[in-house]
């Protein structure tokens, strides 16, 4: 895995911002320690930090073609490229390195922006057309791998990480306060927002390219079709069986070691069975889990790797996240409040000293389901709204507003929770009902009236948009469809990018090849569905942490009056809140954790030391 950065003027370049390629460069260290180079010419400078995986003597970039009238920057894997290569050297282009970088640079020349619909992996590329003048820059169909840009200084700048354009001496750091709604709802910020006002994020399954015109912006993929009816289930099986065989296999190529993470769910599980099928016993796996039992999973990963015969390590860890809290928020550029982000960053530690790139079961959750908490009221939703009559849905939206809830049982299994939601009109809403924090509790928090239409707020919009496009009569494809467009690639794929690429770490996803995702979303609920799984995924004791072994530290970075949330929320809120959490009346564990990753990450931005 690698870093990329650039910055174009199609028009030229000022010198002076051409020159802090190098230093916009070095701040992607961490994402490839083993090599880093730049190209510059008068309209365009591009960087490249490499970790060295496929063609280690002969990959480096950035990379030209035969003429150097055209160059690239990479970040990610191609798993097809072998044949791509054949298929484009047949077409006369000539290679001088076995790279699949190489690939998309002459796919490139001969398909144009077309290339992105051969390509299959993950990626984030840019490729610069001295003689057009011209920048092509594409992100990946599912969103594995990060692209930020900006314009600055007028030009077109962009990253991997925003850290990077942090260097530049056009950087405005302007922030967009109205992200923080986004952030306080859902615990991230939605693509192609950003907490800064002038930096986007190029959306998954998108392109963009610069001219003499201006940008041009499109997408290339969607997943476009749902519950096609199915007469043979066994064959639908098979055809999933084959697809998942292939896209480990594909994902076996390297030069350097290569495992998989192991948790005690089915995903990681199924990953480790098909890559010990094409390896036979020389399979490492790592796994981590927390002292509390309720967050620990070891037990069942080492039953997965005795029956697959892995080379295991596990380890209980006890974080102290004085240690490792401000490594992780830098990590992110902007607050992000998955608390997950922790057993990731130890996971990923620990798998580095054994592999350097590891295999996940990130992926299977969205395209086929998983996670009972979180659609197990979804599929409750769907057979009381199809019996229920509008007035049924008004006594039971009254009832529910009027039940107590749980704190104890995740939000929506509350049984109040879920009377209430049924009645509400239109279905979205109880989508979005399933995120961190009400909007009301938002709007106290910023100080601002309660939502009276939370439909209006940015979140809603945001987080509802593909449920809402959705063409599938079902709440759970629904919910599924709108975990892929915004959770997965928000949040999750985000998490595991970052944490991963702070030990040089590179990450496969094979249950993400776009073949076994499109596949899912064909299956009818009844034959993908026919009963929930018991999973939940990687979590953190964060309601422990708030309320007893770090409710210090919070106390001591949120509740004093210099704290940079005391300026952007309202302290007393807050105060309350955090007095509620910690005498069990409410549980705030979601929305406390948000406030102190925001915090702290304004700490970290503030003294420049992400």
């Amino acid at each position: 895995m690698c870093g990329i950065c650039g910055i174009v003027a199609v028009g030229g370049l000022d010198p002076v911002l051409s020159a802090a390629i190098a230093t916009m460069t070095a701040s992607l260290r961490h994402r490839g320690p083993d090599d880093g180079a730049v190209f510059q010419d008068a309209c365009a400078a591009l960087g490249h930090r490499r970790l060295s995986i496929i063609d280690r003597a002969g990959g480096a970039q950035p990379l030209s073609n035969e003429d150097g009238s055209a160059w690239i920057v990479f970040n990610g894997e191609i798993y097809n490229h072998r044949g791509l290569r054949q298929d484009l050297i047949a077409r006369g282009h000539r290679f001088k390195t076995s790279s699949d970088t190489e690939t998309i640079l002459h796919g490139y020349e001969e398909y144009g922006p077309q290339v992105v619909d051969r390509l299959e992996g993950m990626f984030a590329f840019a490729v610069y057309d001295s003689r057009a003048r011209e920048l092509f820059i594409a992100r990946d169909r599912l969103g594995k791998k990060p692209l930020f840009y900006a314009t600055l200084g007028g030009a077109l700048h962009f990253a991997s990480e925003i850290k990077a354009l942090y260097r530049s001496p056009a950087w405005d750091g302007s922030l967009d306060t109205g992200a923080l709604e986004e952030y306080l709802s859902l615990g991230y910020i939605v693509a192609p927002g950003t907490i800064y006002r002038h930096v986007r994020k190029l959306e998954p399954g998108h392109w963009m390219r610069l001219t003499s015109k201006g940008l041009e912006y499109r997408q290339y993929w969607n997943v476009t079709r749902f519950d096609e009816p199915v007469a043979r289930p066994d064959e639908l099986t098979a055809e999933l069986e084959s697809l998942l065989q292939e896209s480990v296999s594909e994902r076996l190529e390297s030069e350097v070691p290569l495992g998989a993470f192991l948790s005690g769910g089915i995903d990681s599980g199924l990953v480790v069975s098909f890559m010990a099928g094409a390896l036979g016993q020389d399979v490492i796996t790592t796994s981590v889990g927390f002292g509390d039992r309720a967050h620990n999973e070891l037990a069942a990963a080492a039953l997965t790797a005795t029956r697959f015969h892995t080379k295991h390590y596990e380890e209980t860890i006890e974080p102290r996240l004085e240690d490792v809290l401000d490594r992780i928020v830098g990590a992110f550029d902007e607050p992000f409040a998955d608390a997950s982000a922790v057993p990731t960053y130890y996971v990923s530690a620990m798998a580095r000293r054994h592999v350097t790139v590891a295999l996940s079961g990130d992926g299977g959750d969205e395209a086929f389901g998983g996670y009972s908490f979180r659609y197990l009221p979804h599929a409750l939703e769907g057979y009381a709204r199809s019996m229920a009559t509008r007035p049924g849905r008004s006594l039971l939206g009254w009832l529910g507003r009027r039940w107590s809830r749980n704190p104890r049982l995740p939000r929506g299994l509350r049984v109040g929770t879920l009377l209430e939601n049924i009645a509400r009109d239109p279905a979205a809403a109880y989508y979005f009902d399933l995120c961190f924090t009400k909007p009301d509790d938002v709007h106290a928090l910023l100080g601002l009236p309660g939502a009276a239409d939370m439909s209006r707020t940015r979140s809603y919009e945001a987080a509802t948009k593909p449920y809402r496009a959705c063409p599938s009569a079902s709440p759970l494809q629904r919910a599924m469809y709108a975990d892929l467009k915004v959770y997965l690639p928000n949040d999750v794929l985000v998490k595991v990018d970052r944490m991963s690429m702070q030990h040089g770490l590179e990450v496969r996803c094979p249950l993400l090849d776009r073949r076994v995702v499109e596949l899912g979303f064909r299956a009818p609920i009844d034959i993908k569905m026919p009963r929930l799984k018991p999973k939940h995924g990687v979590s953190a004791p964060v309601g422990e942490w708030m309320r007893r072994t770090h409710a210090e530290a919070f106390r001591a970075d949120v509740l004093q009056p210099q704290s940079a949330v005391a300026t952007l929320l309202d302290p007393r809120r807050v105060a309350r809140m955090f007095d509620d959490h910690l005498a069990g009346r409410r549980d705030y564990a979601s929305p406390l954790w948000a406030i102190w990753m925001l915090e702290r990450w304004h700490r970290v931005a503030r003294t420049g030391t992400a």
